[in-house]
């Protein structure tokens, strides 16, 4: 290829001269000619890419291909229901009820309800009016030692930095969030002020990098919170212990997002690739969390506080619950998150492979709580791949109080699921620190858009309600869903995770599945 490269080149060289020689006006094609065979020599003379040596200037095709894979895969190859992260069927939805255009479906289900795990709810033959549903789908949030409760939607924005996400989608988030009164999660990496000019209720996410609370060395700065969590529109704290996403690994901010204006607003130097610690330095035990969190609900006058996780060994999670019990503090709320969470940036095998997947690991907190009598006191969040209405019951029928969402509430701002949010070159502005591109996106139009797509989820959710004979989402159980295990076994959700009796682990009543966690488990330590 090489030697045919400098046959053509000179046979191209020489066409255009003759081209040029003949006619004066004509001489403008020597430039691209020119530039053509400069650029075959460098990838000649380069060391750093094999196909540019051995296949000059064709050799680029590969990149302009790999470039414009995921747009060929997902307009023109996938079907309705192949795609992933996220498949067609479930962007379609979100961004039908986004625009609020027809969100119906014609000629029947795309989805092969034979294939082995296939779910479903019951529906009854009593089935109600959808006037007969609280139209106020809500739940409150805060426990005994919480001062000032917060009445949260049973759909909220999942947790969405600004330095991950732009300016103009924090904005058209937050005034989303204002218009139909859901909460707005702030990432770990801070309250910037585009979460405070839509007026949104906001939950502000402390990470183990404790951005926006921090001294200059990095550690927890408690004036530096008390200032911040006084502010009005923060509604509750959530203590970030990991993501679903990438547990056991600490964020990751790529340097090319990190803008002198987000380094600021963080507290950390700009241009630099920023990975947040894999765990907290103010506490190292089940107990020493408990503290901590009742510190924080103290500075921040008795606002709502939980904590963030994905599951990994459950005996931690049973060391907290033991902890609880011991010292009698209480987190305000939990929030699970599925392995199956999405971040703009995670290793492939911590995102493929590390952490308990959310129907698992949702199951396993609310076991827990109930068994240890702490459920009560305690609201449960569920985080995702939370997108449609069904999402939201399932979640719910297996204990959640409330949702959250991130990937859909983006699809709802405008994410054309390009894969490339760690690239800062997303194209609709979404996932950017680039001026040039988050401009184009609107801040108007498109939190109107995350205000449609919350308010016809919710109606969604009420529709499936009424189809059960349900008034509210607090009545769903395990029993209302259902799932193909093979083709010879459906089994309800309560018999393959079957619920406990209220207080039974602290009794010493423990189910054998459940037997080595609570074993292994004790409040002094997150080792067994």
């Amino acid at each position: 290829m090489r030697t045919a490269f400098i046959f053509a080149s000179l046979g191209l060289l020489a066409a255009a001269g003759w081209v040029a020689a003949y006619d004066p006006d004509d001489r403008w094609l020597l430039a691209p000619v020119t530039a053509l065979i400069l650029l075959g020599l460098y990838d000649m003379l380069q060391t750093r890419h094999a196909i540019w040596r051995n296949y000059p200037v064709v050799g680029h095709l590969r990149w302009v291909m790999e470039g414009l894979r995921p747009y060929v895969q997902q307009y023109f190859i996938e079907s309705d229901t192949s795609g992933m992260p996220i498949n067609r069927m479930f962007r379609s939805i979100v961004y039908q009820r986004a625009k609020n255009t027809r969100d119906t479906l014609p000629y029947g289900t795309r989805v092969d309800t034979y294939r082995d795990g296939y779910e479903w709810m019951a529906h009854s033959l009593g089935a109600i009016e959808i006037t007969e549903v609280d139209p106020d789908l809500r739940v409150m949030i805060g426990g005994p030692q919480c001062r000032h409760p917060y009445r949260a939607s049973i759909f909220n924005i999942s947790a969405l930095s600004f330095g991950a996400l732009s300016p103009n989608a924090i904005r058209a988030l937050n005034a989303g969030a204002r218009s139909r009164g859901f909460a707005h999660n702030t990432g770990e990496g801070g309250i910037s002020p585009y979460h405070l000019e839509g007026g949104g209720d906001l939950v502000w996410q402390i990470g183990t990098g404790y951005f926006g609370c921090r001294d200059r060395h990095g550690r927890f700065d408690p004036a530096r919170f008390r200032d911040r969590a006084a502010l009005p529109a923060v509604k509750m704290i959530e203590l970030k212990l990991s993501q679903g996403a990438k547990p056991g690994h600490g964020g990751i901010l790529p340097a090319t997002k990190n803008t002198p204006e987000v380094a600021r607003i963080r507290g950390v130097p700009p241009g630099i690739e920023i990975v947040s610690p894999a765990t907290h330095r103010t506490f190292t035990t089940p107990v020493g969390l408990l503290e901590f969190i009742a510190c924080l609900r103290e500075l921040a006058d008795g606002k709502p506080v939980g904590f963030k996780l994905a599951v990994g060994e459950p005996h931690e999670f049973v060391a907290i619950c033991k902890a609880m019990v011991e010292t009698g503090i209480y987190p305000d709320f939990i929030t699970v998150d599925g392995g199956e969470g999405g971040s703009g940036v995670a290793p492939l095998e911590y995102s493929n492979s590390v952490g308990m997947p959310l129907r698992e690991a949702l199951a396993l907190v609310v076991d827990c709580l109930v068994g240890y009598g702490l459920k009560r006191h305690i609201r449960v969040i569920a985080s995702g791949k939370i997108l449609s209405a069904f999402h939201l019951v399932k979640n719910l029928a297996l204990g959640a109080d409330a949702c959250n969402s991130a990937r859909g509430m983006m699809l709802a701002l405008g994410c054309v699921h390009s894969l490339s949010c760690n690239t800062n070159r997303c194209p609709t502005g979404v996932a950017t620190q680039n001026p040039a591109l988050y401009r184009g996106l609107v801040v108007r139009d498109k939190a109107r858009r995350v205000a449609n797509y919350h308010a016809k989820t919710l109606h969604a959710v009420a529709d499936l309600l009424t189809s059960a004979s349900l008034r509210h989402p607090c009545e769903l159980k395990r029993s209302h869903i259902y799932r193909r295990i093979d083709q010879a076994c459906v089994r309800r959700y309560d018999e393959i995770f079957p619920p406990l009796e209220e207080g039974c682990l602290r009794e010493g009543n423990v189910p054998p599945r459940l037997a080595e966690a609570v074993a292994r488990a004790r409040a002094g330590s997150f080792l067994p």
